[in-house]
């Protein structure tokens, strides 16, 4: 269990944080940035359940991800060490990736194919899901910028997850627009 009895410790106050192993990095360290999309990703999905608590399902399902998010984070906050670490590091796991293949099956089946692009628009928890799955997108390019660098190391699933969790909302914002049905569609040229 986490105990978070003071808020402020003023050790960031120079730039630098401290990753899960106790190690010192930089608060611009690309590993840093990976795990700080993350957060904003849950943030953005937060900001998205404001629009979605009437439907069960998709809240449920959003409200998982939420817990994952913080797992994620957890993954990339605890970098791979040389020799046996202390405790056993809270890895993203491929049955994460899975579920969520799952859930986006689930949410897909219920909706007719789509004929053209959509819009990032549409109901108010459709645009704020759009929202999130691009701000996901960004997270991801961070996460594989830094899965790329020499000597860092990142799990596939972590990486795995992510991918699918931007899929995952961009079903979830047609969900929240009446199944598809209330999807804004691209028209190509049309505004020339």
């Amino acid at each position: 269990m986490v105990t978070l009895n003071r808020i402020y410790t003023r050790t960031g106050d120079g730039g630098e944080t401290r990753l899960a192993t106790g190690a010192p990095v930089s608060k611009a360290s690309p590993r840093v940035d990976a795990y700080g999309g993350v957060d904003e990703t849950n943030a953005a999905i937060g900001q998205a359940r404001q629009h979605t608590a009437i439907d069960p399902v998709l809240d449920a399902i959003l409200e998982r991800i939420q817990n994952d998010l913080f797992d994620l984070g957890a993954d990339l906050a605890t970098p791979e060490q040389n020799g046996k670490p202390e405790w056993e590091p809270l890895r993203v796991l491929e049955s994460q990736v899975e579920r969520l293949e799952r859930e986006i099956d689930q949410l897909n089946g219920e909706m007719a194919p789509l004929t053209s692009f959509v819009l990032p628009a549409g109901s108010p928890a459709a645009a704020a899901l759009h929202v999130a799955r691009t701000v996901c997108r960004r997270a991801e390019r961070g996460v594989v910028a830094l899965a790329e660098m020499e000597g860092e190391i990142v799990g596939a699933p972590a990486v795995k997850y992510l991918n699918r969790l931007s899929d995952l909302l961009f079903v979830a914002a047609r969900w929240a627009n009446d199944k598809g049905q209330a999807d804004v569609l691209w028209k190509p040229g049309a505004t020339r």
